[in-house]
């Protein structure tokens, strides 16, 4: 018997379409991704990247206060926060985002939303009903898949950088930038193309000093990009340099960073306290290749404006795994939204309810 859709990914573009085919009675089921080992090295376990982040404040309807109760309420016992299982303080933000994600993976269950923690490792979207391999449930066949699989953030790969992230180590200035650890300090960018520049433009609204550090001595981004860097007082520019370590403690977070030379001069270090790696994110579609189109970073693409198809009928795609541009969680939220309405209509246009 086929599945009516399938929703591959658990971020918040897969449960927001897992919310809305739920609630449209078409009895989604989630495929949320495996614990294991490997997805947490390469950055994909369940819940996305929104559950390696912490405070959560440019989500809409959460302003910071006392979430306690709701949480408890909300939430079964065994998916709440340590806090509230500890009976510790209430952190002072508004909500995490390992909160918010577990808030939307229990809104989807209450609306009947079913759920496997499981990886897809190959797909044949050649015929109808398609089919996902998968490693501990076998074949799954469907009349629809909306995939929701995110992408990772590049890092750097230091064992100091691994420690120090989401204390003063982060991949999204417009999610983290505003943090009051953050303003009126001194901040630095890793990177040398558009986004980079994009996000060291962005820092400057409330860093003391932006070093934007490049292994080159010129930059990778536009010319109109460049200029408008090279240009704002509060960027400095820090060429021929690749962080080597980063430093702190578990009290206050990253304190500064360590650079090494690319062109064989001395090192040296700065201080800072934060660290915004802008080397690029890696769509998670490599079990999609040659079967959907994708551009040329990786990318899904959607073929047809304002709309969530792929380039094969009855196969829709939300979230970052198809936008790299935005990123954000509202916005991959949307975009969720509109992949389960898009199914659902497609859906019955074939007749299948």
């Amino acid at each position: 018997m086929s599945e009516t859709v399938v929703i591959i990914g658990s971020g918040p573009a897969g449960w927001t379409a897992a919310i809305y085919a739920a609630r449209a009675s078409l009895k989604p089921l989630v495929i949320e991704g495996a614990v294991t080992e490997e997805n947490r090295l390469k950055g994909t376990l369940p819940l996305g990247q929104l559950n390696l982040t912490t405070e959560i404040e440019n989500f809409p309807g959460f302003p910071a206060g006392h979430l306690r109760d709701y949480l408890g309420s909300a939430l079964a016992e065994d998916r709440r926060p340590y806090w509230i299982l500890d009976n510790g303080p209430q952190p002072a933000h508004g909500l995490t985002g390992p909160e918010l994600m577990e808030l939307m993976r229990q809104q989807a269950i209450n609306f009947g939303a079913r759920i496997i923690t499981d990886d897809v490792v190959s797909v044949d979207f050649s015929k109808r009903p398609f089919t996902m391999n998968t490693i501990e449930n076998g074949a799954i066949s469907t009349h629809a898949v909306i995939v929701a699989t995110g992408a990772r953030a590049n890092w750097l790969g230091l064992p100091s950088e691994e420690r120090f992230k989401n204390h003063g180590v982060s991949a999204c200035a417009v999610c983290d930038g505003a943090l009051p650890r953050f303003r009126g300090k001194p901040l630095a960018v890793v990177g040398g193309g558009d986004s980079a520049v994009e996000e060291a433009s962005y820092l400057t609204k409330f860093a003391s000093t932006v070093y934007l550090i490049h292994r080159r001595d010129k930059l990778r981004a536009s010319k109109i990009m460049e200029k408008r860097a090279l240009e704002n007082p509060r960027i400095v520019p820090v060429w021929n340099s690749a962080v080597s370590e980063v430093l702190g403690n578990d009290t206050d977070g990253v304190t500064g960073i360590r650079l090494a030379s690319t062109v064989g001069g001395e090192g040296k270090s700065l201080d800072i306290v934060g660290l915004f790696v802008a080397i690029g994110h890696t769509p998670n579609t490599d079990f999609l290749k040659g079967v959907l189109e994708l551009d040329s970073k990786g990318y899904i693409v959607w073929p047809k404006a304002h709309r969530s198809d792929t380039t094969v009928e009855g196969i829709f795609a939300a979230g970052d795994v198809a936008d790299s541009h935005y990123r954000q969680a509202v916005t991959a939220a949307g975009s969720g939204c509109m992949a389960a309405l898009d199914a659902e209509r497609w859906l019955a246009a074939q007749g299948v309810h």
